[in-house]
This record gives structure tokens, sequence and C-alpha cells, in this order.
């Protein structure tokens, strides 16, 4: 077995192990992801937050909509490589993030502020179903990759490199930002039967005792995987 080969049946075998229903992961998350539990938030000017318009149209976000029959057919499963917003300058690779000891979604190593980290729980990027991708809102030194995250509107373009050599290339269709305490799993998290892309960060009020309140969440869905 190549190394490649070996790398993508390890991450094959921590899907499948980590693998759980969203209706019980989403509990996990919605502490977890809240995620990057070390955002320092202590800026002059905090990282920018969805404005309402750029919520998802109510038609679209609890079950799937017309535009599910015009989606994309899913790629066959390749580790995501990297992750590219051009409309916020983000160009930064991506490493797989599993469930820590503590049931804990991973996040990336917090000294490197332009990582992101691709859940293995979750379908990769491109796949039938809903992938997602987390990343650091800011570090003790300074914006971090998904800094800029709500500042994204509808109709940006959210790119992913493969291992496979393709890009899956997602469009978006609302951002949100979401009270740790009231943060709809399912909605987020839950499959449309199209892939699909949530890519989270940190949000909302910050307090140096409780950290960030909430998560920005991006829905995106699939417009091409070439």
């Amino acid at each position: 077995m190549s190394a490649s080969e070996l790398a993508e049946w390890s991450v094959r075998e921590e899907r499948r192990r980590r693998r759980a229903p969203w209706g019980v992961l989403a509990l996990v998350l919605l502490t977890g992801v809240a995620l990057i539990r070390n955002g320092s938030g202590e800026f002059d000017v905090g990282p920018p937050q969805p404005a309402s318009a750029a919520a998802p149209a109510p038609d679209v976000r609890a079950t799937p909509s017309a535009v599910s029959a015009a989606a994309p057919a899913g790629l066959s499963f390749s580790p995501a490589d990297r992750v590219r917003i051009p409309a916020i300058q983000v160009d930064a690779p991506v490493t797989p993030v599993g469930l820590d000891a503590d049931g804990w979604v991973g996040a990336p190593p917090p000294e490197d502020p332009n990582l992101a980290g691709w859940f293995t729980g979750a379908v990769s990027p491109g796949e039938k179903g809903t992938a997602v991708v987390v990343g650091h809102v800011d570090n003790t030194r300074g914006p971090a990759v998904f800094y800029g995250l709500g500042a994204l509107k509808k109709g940006d373009r959210v790119e992913v490199g493969r291992q496979d050599g393709r890009t899956a290339v997602f469009e978006v269709y609302g951002v949100e930002v979401f009270e740790k305490s009231k943060f709809p799993g399912d909605r987020v998290y839950g499959s449309k039967g199209t892939p699909e892309l949530r890519v989270i960060t940190c949000g909302g009020g910050f307090s140096k005792q409780n950290g960030y309140d909430g998560n920005v969440v991006v829905f995106a869905r699939l417009v091409t995987g070439a």
C-alpha cells in the first residue's frame, strides 16, 4: 500500500469509527466546534459579523429545495487538501480533524493562524452530504484563517482542493451567526441529499471569561467539481 493509499485508508477508518448521527453529534459540536476555544477576541476591531441579508432564504433552511434536482452529482471520497475563499483572501492548507478525547471537534493547532481543519466525521468536500471545514478566527497574535468569514455574501465561492487533484467549488447561499446555547445542529449539519459545505468559526460577542458566545456558519452548495 502506497503512502497516499495508506493516508486515505486511515481517514476512511477515522470516519467509520467517529461517524455518529448528526442529531447526536450536533450536541457535541454545539460546545466543541464553538470551537475554537483559544480565540482571543482581544483586538481593537473584532471580526466582521454576518449581515441579516446574508441569512439563507427560508425555503432552503430545513429541507431540500428545487435546486436539488439541478445540483451536480457528488464526487467520490477524497480528503480535503486546501481551501480558498477569494472574496476574503483565504488560501490555506487543510488538515484532518476528528473528535478529541473529551468529545470536542479537534481544531487545527492555534499557533498556525493560516490552517483550516476538515472534520473527518462528515463526508469529504464534494461528496453527497454535508462536509464541514473549521478554523480559528484569531489567536493571541492576531487574526487567523477565518477572521473574515462573517463578511461573506451570497454568491461568493469557496474552493476546496482535494487530494485526488480535483477542486470542489461551492457557492455561498447563506451566512449566519448562532448563539452556542441555541445552535441548530440538525439544520447546520444535516444532509440535504446533495453535496454541501459548512465553514465554521467563532463569532458573536466576546468576553475574557467565556470567549466568543457564538459561531459564524457559512452555508454553501457544490456548483462544480473539476
